[in-house]
């Protein structure tokens, strides 16, 4: 009896002990998870900006001081800005509906592409594309999102590439699609605050067949009238295709010096566009190349391009592009240049996150392996 409770107490002696290691493994596991957790919010932190960043800050700077010109022009001649759909007091967003309007168009996308930062994008797509300085690059901006243009146009500023610059007049929904104050208003007022000082190398009504057919009869006229008065090359062609020749002829004539090195899509000109359904399929942002083609009289400049092996940066469905690169959806208000994820290397933190984990699991997994061990013997 006697030796049976003394073989009972050691059984319960090495069970507590058991025991104990157990509750030690658990203890250590939670600890362990503690400290990991700590180890990646810290390392996540850390930014590492990318070798373009200053070039893309100084694109967002230019940015930036264009649409302070843009909106102090709007208060010193009482032009109104719309609190609701322009809280930002951009003077870059127009109203739902005007005699320019061609098609409906997204707020929200309209507003985020007035943010700084997506000058800063542009100097990224262009950087990808292989772009550098003292390279020409081609551009085809309807006025639907007269943002993208300016974001361009800063971002072949600050890294000193020469854009050869087509515009058209109208402009879906919240657009700039004001008869009083269009893209041709806007690029002019840019140009003599001399924050830029490329002059258009045509312009388009733009609208239904590039000719503006869907705008009444004396609003055409008056945009005419304008374009005429500007002196910048006017394309009106009989019909899209051309209109699409004509735009070639320009981009890729001698004023331009050299082979164009990229084009950039700025909102849906039909011109551009073309008229076939494959061009729902170019994704936005950069596409270095486009495999498949339409027919040659269904090509918009954007396939004529391709077809030419030159990369195509297309500005449009805006939110997949921004959220995609680190830009912020639709910001209030508008950030300053230099603090969006754009702007840093997620490279090094995507590493680093990686190593953690998998050393993490490692460990973890070796405690489970031991506690199971010791439970097995408990039992």
């Amino acid at each position: 009896m006697f030796k049976k409770n003394i073989f009972l107490k050691n059984r319960i002696s090495v069970r507590e002990k058991e025991n104990k290691r157990l509750h030690r493994v658990i203890f250590f596991a939670g600890l362990l998870s503690l400290l990991f957790f700590i180890l990646l919010k810290v390392t996540s932190n850390e930014k590492v900006f990318v070798q373009y960043s200053q070039t893309q800050i100084r694109a967002a700077e230019i940015m930036k001081t264009a649409v302070s010109v843009i909106r102090d022009f709007h208060f010193k001649t009482g032009k109104k800005i719309d609190e609701i759909t322009d809280p930002n007091h951009t003077g870059l967003i127009g109203s739902e509906f005007s005699d320019i309007t061609t098609t409906l168009g997204h707020l929200q996308a309209k507003r985020t592409t007035t943010s700084p930062d997506f000058a800063a994008l542009i100097v990224q797509l262009l950087d990808e594309a292989g772009v550098s300085t003292g390279d020409t690059v081609a551009f085809g901006c309807s006025a639907s999102f007269p943002a993208s243009m300016i974001a361009s146009l800063a971002a072949t500023k600050a890294m000193e590439i020469h854009p050869v610059v087509i515009i058209s007049l109208g402009a879906s929904s919240f657009g700039a699609n004001n008869p009083d104050f269009n893209l041709l208003d806007i690029y002019q007022l840019l140009t003599r605050e001399k924050i830029f000082d490329v002059q258009l190398a045509g312009i388009s009504l733009g609208g239904e067949k590039d000719v503006g057919e869907d705008f009444e009869s004396h609003i055409k006229q008056k945009l005419i009238q304008q374009i005429r008065a500007s002196e910048i090359p006017f394309i009106y062609e009989s019909n899209i295709y051309n209109s699409v020749k004509k735009r070639m002829s320009i981009y890729l004539g001698s004023q331009t010096n050299e082979r164009i090195s990229a084009f950039i899509n700025c909102g849906g000109s039909q011109a551009n566009m073309g008229s076939s359904g494959l061009v729902l399929k170019v994704k936005p942002g950069l596409n270095k190349e486009i495999v498949e083609l339409p027919p040659v009289d269904e090509r918009g400049v954007i396939f004529k391009m391709a077809a030419l092996g030159i990369p195509v940066i297309h500005l449009l469905y805006i939110k997949g592009l921004v959220l995609k690169h680190g830009l912020p959806w639709d910001p209030i208000p508008l950030p300053d240049p230099g603090e969006s994820e754009i702007y840093f290397s997620k490279s090094k933190s995507t590493i680093v996150f990686w190593l953690i984990a998998v050393t993490y699991f490692l460990v973890l997994f070796l405690l489970i392996i031991y506690g199971r061990k010791i439970n097995s013997k408990l039992l």
